[in-house]
């Protein structure tokens, strides 16, 4: 598919995602009380869903957007996918610095033809569409780009150690925002003259050591970048809708046949003989999705991926998984935590379990944290304890908008 999809694509955004988070190192604690370990903020839950996923929702609500590009370090590309679901978009490699991060954005964008380019930062999520069109009607006119600012409203202090000197004239002065948003081939050309010695301040410096006319629309609270671990908390309540929770549960049951392995929460796991089903027989998968689906009121996989259509023949569950995620996402949800129980005799599950929580973490674009995976025996009872096949359950708990209907089902 072209990732420009109408002719009423008129623009690219170019995400921002390629940061550490250092100094926002854990999340609200209305989310879990803390971050995964090393992972950066824009990956991190606001409100139930990543704050990646907030910008990503906002461009792709805009048809003047034909295409996202994502720039990310090479290791976070499954999560940013996994943030991502449906939503099409394009990937590029994060450099060392910002500067080098968004030149390599436009590198992916500049084949795509778009008339208009917006840089944004990730790590702000509240993007609105009035800001959007405040964006676009600049660049309707005579501005060469244009960004989002709020006039300083606060008493302005030069301090030194701790100590007040001087006090700063504030008339005129404004706080930039992102997106910033710019004809692309200014801003491409405007990268390319960049010299490599010099770090500026934002994309707006750049474009104007280029010489560009740079006007500024108004911006909005929402828009803040998230910096400080208390950021979570203040912008939850800036930007989350009201959620309450829904609980659903799945089962699911295969009997082994002739194989060398068997499939569970994507993991190939050695073993006697395989699993029979119409797909990969991904038992726990199944089960996951069951639950989800059942939160939703949504059916199960039979009623989405029916088991009578060919092509899903031998198919991959994280198909049927990552589209149950996805209802939730499209539904202005998230997931809270999911917990599966794996019932064999054997294969034993204990030697594998750490890589079945990573799979599902990162398919479903949650934190290990969570995900439970656990195993038990029926003490060789019924048909898992004549070790004739393998059953799965599992829970699954998502958050949905306190308005939330049968529009999905």
């Amino acid at each position: 598919m072209d990732p420009l999809q109408s002719s009423s694509s008129v623009a690219v955004a170019i995400l921002v995602a390629g940061g550490t988070g250092t100094r926002a190192k854990q999340a609200s604690p209305s989310d879990s009380g803390r971050g995964e370990e090393g992972l950066p903020k824009q990956f991190q839950t606001l409100g139930g869903k990543a704050i990646l996923r907030w910008s990503l929702e906002a461009f792709k609500r805009d048809p003047r957007f034909g295409a996202i590009v994502v720039v990310c370090a090479p290791e976070m590309r499954e999560r940013v996918l996994a943030c991502a679901g449906s939503i099409p978009l394009l990937l590029a490699d994060a450099g060392e610095t910002r500067t080098q991060s968004v030149a390599n954005g436009l590198r992916v964008a500049a084949g795509l033809g778009a008339h208009f380019s917006f840089i944004h930062d990730a790590a702000r999520p509240g993007l609105s569409q009035v800001v959007l069109d405040n964006l676009f009607a600049a660049l309707d006119g005579e501005a060469d780009g244009t960004a989002p600012g709020l006039p300083i409203a606060d008493a302005l202090w030069l301090a030194r150690n701790g100590q007040v000197q001087q006090a700063q004239a504030r008339d005129g002065l404004v706080r930039i925002q992102t997106p910033q948003a710019f004809k692309s081939s200014l801003i491409q050309a405007a990268y390319a003259a960049l010299p490599a010695n010099q770090v500026p301040l934002d994309d707006v410096a750049v474009a104007k050591a280029f010489g560009a006319r740079i006007e500024v629309v108004r911006g909005s609270p929402e828009l803040e970048k998230i910096t400080w671990p208390e950021d979570f908390d203040r912008m939850t309540r800036l930007l989350a809708p009201q959620l309450l929770p829904r609980i659903g549960s799945g089962f699911d049951a295969h009997k082994f046949a002739p194989g060398a392995f068997v499939t569970l929460c994507g993991v190939e796991v050695p073993h006697s003989h395989g699993l029979a089903g119409h797909s990969d027989a991904d038992v726990a998968w199944h089960s996951l999705a069951d639950a989800i689906y059942g939160a939703l009121s949504a059916g199960d996989i039979g009623k989405h991926f029916p088991p009578t259509d060919p092509q899903w023949r031998g198919a991959a569950s994280s198909i049927f998984l990552a589209h149950a995620g996805e209802m939730v996402r499209a539904a202005g949800g998230s997931i809270n935590h999911v917990d599966l129980t794996i019932i064999c005799e054997r294969p034993k599950i204990g030697p594998h379990r750490d890589a079945m929580v990573q799979r599902t973490a990162q398919l479903l674009g949650l934190r290990e944290s969570q995900v439970s995976v656990k195993a038990t025996t029926t003490e060789g009872m019924g048909f898992t304890g004549r070790a004739e096949g393998i059953a799965a359950q599992a829970t699954a708990t998502i958050l949905l908008p306190a308005d939330f209907g049968t529009a999905l089902i």
